[in-house]
């Protein structure tokens, strides 16, 4: 029961049809809209993703990956972690392509090359001290693919662990946003 001083309360302002009808005048002025926000998200979903480097691997943080593009030597790569090491299957890595089919990987005591090219030094020992392999060498074959980052703690294809990747693994090609 309401008195003289007091304020009504929300139950006893809230107005049925009066909601009714403001509802339906605003989704006859943006109901449009609203379609087209979600046709787009979900136009936008099937060709690209986001990505984030949480680690200090590339000077780069935020990545728009581009779905089913494939990169060129020198440009980033978005792919999907094997499995294996710190880190479950499926994990999404961006890395930068250094070596593709019919390039020659070689090894100097730790020290690999693309075709002559320095790409990194592999280390013994991770930063949580675990013994790490060096990754594999020689010709690289249709499909497969040799990553690299300027971090020397990235886990790229100088370790045996990530090794080459392949075709199956791309998820697309990596632009740097921030």
């Amino acid at each position: 029961m309401r008195t003289l001083f007091c304020k009504p309360t929300v139950f006893e302002r809230f107005d049925r049809e009066s909601f009714r009808r403001r509802l339906s005048d605003h989704v006859r002025r943006w109901g449009i809209a609203y379609l087209l926000l979600i046709v787009a998200a979900a136009l936008f979903q099937a060709h690209y993703a986001f990505g984030l480097n949480a680690s200090p691997s590339l000077p780069q943080r935020f990545f728009l990956i581009h779905k089913g593009e494939l990169p060129l030597r020198g440009q980033y790569v978005a792919f999907r972690w094997p499995g294996g090491g710190p880190y479950p299957a499926g994990v999404t890595f961006v890395k930068i392509i250094a070596g593709m089919a019919g390039d020659a990987v070689t090894r100097a005591d730790r020290e690999f090359f693309v075709n002559g090219m320095p790409v990194g030094q592999a280390k013994t020992t991770s930063r949580m001290g675990l013994p790490l392999e060096p990754g594999p060498t020689g010709i690289l074959p249709a499909g497969r693919y040799y990553v690299r980052a300027p971090h020397p703690d990235s886990l790229d294809s100088r370790y045996r662990l990530t090794g080459w990747i392949s075709d199956a693994q791309i998820i697309g090609r990596a632009y740097a946003l921030f």
